[in-house]
């Protein structure tokens, strides 16, 4: 009777360590994975999120400056200081 507990706690055992090296088996994977996946995208042409809202805020940046020189174009033209068939 106790050899088959024995047996059976042995078997527990066995299967736990099994269970704890398949998971440690498993984050091994998603971690060489990750490290892949972030080489082969490293050696694109990415720019980092940091570096797009820079050029995002000098491009918001110019097209408000274009719009208020549009508005004082218009302004000026409206005033006949400014021959439009000349402004291009």
């Amino acid at each position: 009777m106790q050899s088959e507990n024995r047996m059976f706690d042995d078997l527990v055992k066995l299967v736990n360590g099994a269970a704890g090296t398949m998971a440690g088996v498993g984050r091994e994977a998603q971690a060489g994975a990750r490290d892949r996946a972030r080489e082969w995208i490293g050696g694109l042409d990415f720019v980092s999120r940091e570096e797009f809202e820079v050029v995002k805020a000098m491009a918001i940046a110019a097209r408000d400056e274009a719009d208020a020189l549009r508005a004082r174009l218009d302004a000026l033209e409206a005033r006949g200081q400014v021959d439009p068939s000349t402004a291009n």
